[in-house]
Order: C-alpha cells, then structure tokens, then sequence
C-alpha cells in the first residue's frame, strides 16, 4: 500500500474536518450542517456526467483502475532492476544460448522483451527503436487516463458554481414570495443568511474535492508515469549494451547514471 497517499488523505480529512467541527459548535445543527445530499449530487455528479461526455467509455472506465493503483503503490525498485542488467550483462558476454536460458527468469516485461530481441538477433538499432517506441505509447496512454482525473478536478469547482447559482437563483425567489401570513416568519436576514450558507456549501464540495482528491491523484498518477520513463529508458540503454556485450562492470556504472547517488549499486 502507498502509506504517503493514505496518510494524506487521512491528515487532509481530520485537519478539516476539525476545523469544521470547530465553527459549526456555535450552529443549531451542529457538524451536519455541511452536509447536504442535493449539493453533493450536483457537484458529484455533474462531474461524472461531464467526464463521461469528454473521454471515450474506455478511459472512464479506467478511473476505478487508476484509483486503485493509486493506493496500492508501487513497490518497483530501480537499483534491483540494475543489479539484473549487470548480472545479464556477464550472461550475455558467454554466449546468446546462455542468455536465452535467463529470458524464463526475468520478471519485469519490459526487460524481458529486450533480452528477447537480442537472442533473436534483432540489429542494435532496431532494438532501440522499438523499445524507444513503446516508451513513448505506453506514456500517451497512461497520461490519458491519468487526464481523465485531472479534468475531473477542473470540473468539480465548475459544478460547485453551478450549484451555487441554483441555490442562489433559489433564495431571491423566495425572498420576492408573498408571506404566508401564518405569524410564524423567521426573521429575514436570518433566511437570507441560511439560504447563502446552503447556497455555498455546492462550492465547498467542488472545492475539496478537487484540491484533496481529483488534482493530488492526478499529480501522482504523473509522477508515477515520469518515474516509469526512467525506469524504461534506464533498461534501454541497459540492453543495448548487453546487445553488444559490454563489460558488468561499465553497465553498471553507466546505468547508475539513473539513479539519484544515495541510491546507486556498488560491488558488494
């Protein structure tokens, strides 16, 4: 699991719900008056109903997918991945066949697709190329699902407008009404300031859930895409030189060229 993610929502939810639960103490409903089901509906499913017609059924429905692999994390270490390519790289200075018995072993599918080309004898550059090809695709396609939230967090505080304006589009109808004359009025400035509190409440919702849920995913969905990219480009470079049987140890040392210095592999 991706402790970072979930402690955040966690400290992002308690710090305002506390926060809320302090200014509602002096209100007659307490904490609930934030609740509201006819905002949240407007708000929420406005958004739905927006993303929906924007993207092809394909990319929404990869929402839930992507939230997931949000929470889930990624427990992807690129200093193991390295220490695979120097130990193929010795592999494939002995001979193809004995590189082609280490191709079951590899896990990671990327890097099992390279060391595949070389034992097919596919050209130095070729390999590149392809490999370099689906870099470039698999970034488009991740991007495009990882858009389809961050849209959601431009449409969230749209819909809370939108909400909004119902609600105040509501309340000066109500204050242009003739009076019951039943002797029970509330005071007017009372009403007014109830109806507006109702009326913002749709632009809290668009609000928060933008800022706390739609946009950070997104951004992590985009950092998780960039590091994804080193990761690729590193076993690239790493392939090509096991194409041409380049030495463990200058493998290792050019790929760590990858990795930030706390974090580099060394002889042990």
């Amino acid at each position: 699991m991706d402790f970072a993610t979930i402690i955040g929502l966690l400290l992002g939810t308690g710090l305002i719900g506390y926060a809320m639960f302090g200014v509602s103490q002096a209100l007659p409903d307490g904490i609930m008056t934030f609740l509201d089901l006819q905002s949240f509906f407007i708000v929420f499913g406005g958004t739905i109903a927006a993303t929906a017609m924007a993207f092809p059924v394909k990319e929404v429905l990869s929402l839930y997918t992507n939230l997931w692999a949000v929470f889930k994390g990624d427990n992807h270490n690129d200093g193991d991945t390295l220490r695979e390519l120097v130990d193929l790289a010795a592999v494939a200075r002995k001979g193809t066949s004995d590189l082609e018995k280490a191709v079951p072993n590899i896990k990671d599918f990327f890097l099992k697709d390279g060391v595949q080309m070389i034992v097919d004898g596919l050209p130095e550059e070729d390999i590149r190329n392809i490999m370099e090809t689906r870099v470039v695709n698999r970034e488009l396609r991740e991007d495009a699902e990882a858009n389809v939230i961050k849209t959601m967090g431009v449409f969230s505080p749209a819909f809370g407008m939108v909400g909004t304006l119902v609600g105040l589009v509501a309340m000066l109808f109500a204050m242009g009404a003739p009076s019951s004359g039943d002797g029970g009025d509330q005071d007017p400035a009372a009403k007014l300031g109830q109806a507006m509190g109702v009326a913002l409440i749709t632009t809290f919702y668009g609000a928060l859930l933008a800022n706390l849920i739609f946009l950070p995913i997104a951004a992590k969905l985009r950092s998780r895409i960039d590091k994804r990219n080193i990761t690729q480009n590193m076993i690239i470079d790493g392939i090509v030189m096991l194409k041409v049987k380049k030495h463990p140890l200058l493998v290792r040392e050019f790929l760590n060229s990858y990795l930030a210095p706390r974090d580099r592999v060394y002889e042990d």
